[in-house]
């Protein structure tokens, strides 16, 4: 049963991917074609543009990433792929794609959650350990969640505004560095002083674990208009998002017991916010768990792997199963 194949499929927002995983947890071959340099002029992501990507790119990359594992389309066992959340247009090609291909072979079809795969990246590499708490930090979305089995999810918070990695897509704008923003400020605060650019922090919503990053992006948008070196700004912004992102995660760690902290999504792809856990969560006798670098951002490796999880939980997901750009309520 372990040699079981999943293709992955993943076109929730500006990337097109495809991966193949072994059920014994050996990935054999991951491809992620990137949109960026289509979407910089624009400052973001455009969405029809972006569906219109995935539909030219769709078929060419599940052909090499089944190349590059060696692995015969009839060789494929389940399909898992991306239903939401994300742009509508984009899921809908993905859906497509995987409903075709695993109805022509009359194979099982599994939908997933894309906030929850970004958690379950971290599995890739590391056993679960449920219950496990789990932080996913990306453009659209910032969710503290807690893992309490293979399906079971539970939200214990998310962002009411701004994503956390909107936040830094505008700030960087802002900056005029560019797009995306997450890996131009990273470089640019190495040589910033965040104490010569004091930002607000954000407490709780009346004891919520809910984030705002919404008033943080203003204010550091603001210093940049009252002349404040870009260096110190961006320094400033990424140690003001790790407090918040920190302040949620242990105060969510002492409510839940949990004895590890994954840290998920494209925004743990920042070395200062993963190095700065990881010394946060030593220093409470508290272990970081982190996706392999490669599968921070948007990748169908952890479609496949969740995917994986909820088919030997017994779920099946119908032929008529749409896209959903918004899951509400919460669901794997």
């Amino acid at each position: 049963m372990n040699d079981l194949l999943c293709l992955g499929i993943e076109t929730s927002c500006d990337e097109t991917a495809a991966a193949v995983l072994r059920q014994d947890g050996r990935l054999l071959g991951s491809v992620v074609a990137s949109q960026i340099d289509l979407h910089e002029a624009f400052g973001g992501v455009v969405p029809e543009v972006a569906a219109r990507r995935h539909l030219e790119r769709i078929g060419p990359v599940v052909r090499e990433t089944l190349a590059q594992g060696g692995v015969r389309s009839e060789d494929v066992g389940l399909v898992a792929v991306t239903r939401g959340p994300g742009l509508a247009g984009a899921l809908m090609v993905g859906l497509s794609w995987a409903k075709a291909f695993a109805f022509a072979r009359q194979l099982p079809l599994v939908g997933v959650n894309h906030v929850v795969a970004h958690a379950h990246a971290a599995y890739l590499e590391a056993e679960p350990r449920y219950p496990d708490l789990a932080l996913v930090a990306s453009g659209g979305h910032t969710d503290l969640l807690l893992l309490a089995g293979p399906t079971g999810v539970q939200v214990l918070g998310r962002s009411r505004d701004d994503a956390a990695g909107e936040a830094f897509d505008k700030v960087a704008r802002s900056l005029g560095l560019g797009y995306p923003g997450g890996p131009a400020i990273e470089s640019l605060a190495r040589t910033g002083d965040p104490d010569r650019a004091r930002l607000p922090r954000v407490g709780l919503f009346q004891g919520s674990l809910d984030f705002s990053f919404s008033g943080l992006k203003t204010a550091a948008q603001s210093l940049r208009r009252q002349g404040a070196a870009p260096e110190d700004i961006a320094a400033a912004f990424q140690a003001a998002v790790f407090d918040q992102l920190w302040e949620r995660a242990s105060l969510a760690q002492r409510q839940t017991g949990c004895r590890r902290l994954i840290f998920a999504g494209g925004v743990s792809a920042n070395g200062y916010l993963r190095q700065r856990f990881a010394d946060a969560l030593r220093r409470e006798g508290l272990s970081l768990l982190v996706p392999p670098l490669g599968h921070t951002t948007d990748n169908a490796a952890m479609i496949a792997r969740l995917g994986l999880t909820m088919y030997e939980a017994g779920q099946r997901s119908p032929w008529d199963m749409g896209a959903e750009p918004v899951i509400h309520p919460f669901k794997p």
